[in-house]
């Protein structure tokens, strides 16, 4: 079974906290909206723990490196297709216009053999909790119900 690990990253700005989710890129993304946006997260390396894996996924994905040391673990989710996520909590801010995320090829058209190179992430934004939670996968919602559990909210 493959695992994953990434961060979610928060902010309070006065009195409400905020949430960086990011969106897919590539063609098969390009115009869903609700539900497409999550964590910043990607597989587990050999021989890497969970918390490296995420804080590396974190640091591809957005070109942004943050210190693991006030990670805060918000447990695990399955998703739907059956992926395991481990996700940190840490507080912390950046813009997201600077997200500079590593690029993937993949086969597109499906079954056509041509290749296309595309961003891991398009885009990333700060949203509070109750729009983070229709933009995000719907089963990565229990890592904010943690993250606003952990925040006393």
């Amino acid at each position: 079974m493959k695992e994953s690990a990434g961060v979610l990253l928060y902010r309070t700005r006065g009195s409400e906290m905020e949430v960086l989710l990011v969106h897919p890129g590539g063609p098969i993304w390009a115009k869903k909206d609700l539900g497409a946006w999550g964590i910043p997260k990607g597989e587990v390396g050999e021989g890497e723990s969970l918390l490296e894996a995420a804080f590396r996924e974190f640091a591809e994905e957005t070109g942004t490196s943050l210190d693991p040391g006030g990670a805060q673990s918000i447990g695990r989710i399955r998703q739907r297709a059956g992926k395991v996520v481990h996700a940190w909590a840490v507080e912390g801010d950046l813009d997201p216009m600077e997200i500079r995320s590593n690029t993937v090829t993949v086969e597109w058209p499906p079954r056509t053999g041509r290749t296309v190179e595309f961003p891991e992430i398009d885009r990333g934004e700060w949203f509070n909790c109750d729009t983070a939670r229709l933009k995000m996968n719907p089963a990565q919602h229990s890592f904010l119900d943690r993250l606003m559990q952990l925040a006393g909210g």
